[in-house]
C-alpha cells in the first residue's frame, strides 16, 4: 500500500530525510552512561514541549501531554530483555510500517502498543536525533489533539456564585419526586409460608 506523503502528519520534509539517510548504527551494548546520556537527551526533548509532564509508567519515565493527558512518548530501557535502549512514540500505521521496512536496525514494532502503529525507535546506536526530534513533536501534536487545557473538573464545573443558585423555573423538574409518588403494591410471593 503505497503511502500518501503529502497527506501524512510527518510532512513531506520528514520523510524525505528519512528516505535518503540510512542508518550507520551499530548493533552493540550500550553501558549504564550511556543509557543515562540517552535518558537525558530525550527527557529534555520531551520536557520542551508546552505542559508536557514526565511520569513513571510501566516501569519506564514516559511523557504526557499535561497532567491528565495522553501519553506521547515512553523511554525504553531493556524493556521486556529487549537489546536496545530506546524511544516509543504514537505514529500512523502507514508511517511505523514506512520507517520499520526502510530501516529495521534503527526502527521496530513495540510490544503491546505497536498493534497500534506505535513505532520503536532504537537510541543507543547513534539515531538521527533531528528525526527522533521531529518524530516527538508530531507525536506531541497528535495527542495533544483534544486534550484540554484545564483539567475535566476545572473546566466543566460552574462558577461558584451559580453552585448554591436554585435552578431557572424552565429546567425544574414538574413530575412529582419518587418519594411522593405512588408505589406499586407488593409483589406476592411465590413460595409457600415457611412453617416452623
Amino acid at each position: 500500500m503505497p503511502i500518501a506523503l503529502a497527506d501524512n502528519a510527518l510532512g513531506f520534509a520528514l520523510l524525505s530525510a528519512l528516505m535518503s539517510k540510512k542508518s550507520t548504527a551499530s548493533v552493540h551494548p550500550t553501558s549504564a552512561h550511556d543509557g543515562e546520556r540517552v535518558l537525558e537527551r530525550l527527557r529534555k526533548l520531551c520536557l520542551s514541549m508546552p505542559r508536557a509532564v514526565e511520569k513513571i509508567s510501566h516501569g519506564e519515565p514516559t511523557w504526557f501531554t499535561g497532567e491528565n493527558g495522553k501519553v506521547f512518548a515512553m523511554f525504553d530501557n531493556h524493556h521486556h530483555g529487549a537489546s536496545h535502549i530506546g524511544v516509543w512514540v504514537p505514529t500512523p500505521p502507514e508511517i511505523q510500517e514506512f520507517l520499520v521496512s526502510s530501516d529495521p536496525q534503527t526502527y521496530f514494532v513495540p510490544p503491546y502498543v505497536g498493534k497500534k502503529g506505535w513505532t520503536g525507535v532504537v537510541l543507543d546506536t547513534a539515531p538521527d536525533w533531528k528525526v527522533v526530534e521531529d518524530l516527538v513533536q508530531t507525536a506531541f501534536a497528535s495527542a495533544s489533539k483534544g486534550t484540554p487545557s484545564l483539567p475535566p473538573r476545572a473546566s466543566t464545573r460552574p462558577p461558584a456564585s451559580s453552585r448554591n443558585a436554585p435552578p431557572p423555573a424552565s429546567s425544574r423538574n414538574t413530575r412529582p419526586s419518587a418519594s411522593r409518588a405512588s408505589k406499586p403494591p407488593p409483589r406476592a410471593s411465590l413460595k409457600p409460608p415457611r412453617t416452623r
